[in-house]
């Protein structure tokens, strides 16, 4: 039953799309526009980076806003450790499930990046600053959202693992990390054919707008 609820909360709140808010708002299809994917990144390219922020806190906040709700029902319960930490990881894969493939958009939705940074920092801080820290650096350096975003997720495998959750906890992000890794696919095959959009010319293109 509390496993249930705990996909349910997720997918409920995963279906909900920062981009969809923004361009009814704005008047613009952002799923149809740009790259045609319903994230942050995309509202960036569509309508400026003051939008793509707006965009990214819903996001972000519809990964916390869940987890911290779990925790606080959960703990009216007596669970060990192991059980506790099972529902809020079903919950927070679901929340980036949910934004993936939301039933708002017939299961087609955006690539879950913005509500994956919600969902670690609600579990632990220290691995949300750490992944954080690295999509930064590594995007800053490659150039390339996308490769930043799969080095995020590979330190929410490994520290995950490294500070001693329950190994399915270990598991369940590195599935999360695969389905990354399949969204992105697109991604990798326009950096490669070099046409993938560098995010310094995004910030260089609405500097000049």
């Amino acid at each position: 039953m509390l496993g249930l609820v705990s996909i349910i909360v997720g997918y409920i709140f995963g279906c909900i799309h920062g981009s969809t808010i923004v361009g009814k708002l704005k008047k613009v299809n952002i799923k149809e526009s740009g790259v045609k994917n319903a994230g942050a990144s995309n509202t960036t390219i569509v309508l400026g980076w003051k939008y793509g922020i707006i965009v990214a806190l819903i996001d972000i906040g519809k990964g916390i806003v869940p987890i911290l709700f779990m925790k606080n029902w959960l703990s009216s319960y007596s669970l060990d450790d192991r059980t506790f930490y099972l529902f809020i990881f079903l919950t927070g894969a679901f929340v980036i499930i949910g934004h993936i493939f939301p039933v708002t958009m017939k299961f087609n939705g955006g690539k879950g990046t913005a509500s994956m940074i919600g969902v670690v920092f609600a579990i632990d801080w220290k691995v949300g600053l750490i992944g954080f820290a690295a999509l930064i650096i590594i995007t800053l350096i490659s150039d390339y959202l996308p490769i930043g975003v799969l080095v995020m997720y590979l330190c929410w495998v490994f520290f995950t693992f490294l500070f001693g959750y329950p190994i399915y906890a270990t598991l369940i992000t590195f599935a999360l990390t695969l389905l990354c890794i399949y969204k992105h696919l697109e991604n990798w095959k326009r950096i490669q054919a070099n046409t993938e959009t560098r995010v310094s010319s995004m910030l260089k293109k609405r500097r000049r707008i």
